[in-house]
């Protein structure tokens, strides 16, 4: 039996590179830094970049959302559709509010993820020795 060839067309490898395009940058967007560099340079002042920035709300959805490492940048994605949000983000202590605030979650997450998991070890009953493996050594 001859094994089926599969040929990529132009239009898959474009739409590839699209998708791992526009998944690098939205997952950029977690980064406060990179958020005040934009808005230092004027980006977010441009119309044609702001309704780019609209445009990728499509990543909200799950089938799309699965992909992302880093979930907070959807939530900095919605931030960035409004006009004051992006202005604040001029300021270098406006982005360092939001590192700090970020990295303040992650450290009570961690920490509130850890008593979940002690606890949940601290109810699990502890496993029994078989009474033949403990008498067969004597």
């Amino acid at each position: 039996m001859a094994a089926a060839v599969v040929m990529e067309t132009s239009d898959d490898a474009g739409n590839r590179l699209r998708f791992q395009l526009e998944l690098e940058f939205v997952q950029c967007l977690a980064n406060p830094n990179y958020l005040n560099f934009l808005a230092q340079r004027g980006y977010f002042k441009d119309k044609a970049f702001v309704n780019y920035l609209k445009y990728l709300l499509y990543w909200k959805e799950p089938d799309y959302a699965k992909y992302l490492k880093y979930p907070q940048c959807l939530h900095m994605l919605e931030l960035l559709q409004y006009e004051h949000f992006r202005k604040e983000l001029v300021n270098a202590q406006c982005a360092k509010f939001i590192d700090e605030q970020q990295i303040l979650h992650w450290q009570h997450y961690s920490r509130k993820r850890m008593r979940l998991q002690q606890a949940l070890a601290e109810q699990q009953p502890l496993p029994q020795q078989n009474s033949s493996t403990s008498s067969a050594g004597k």
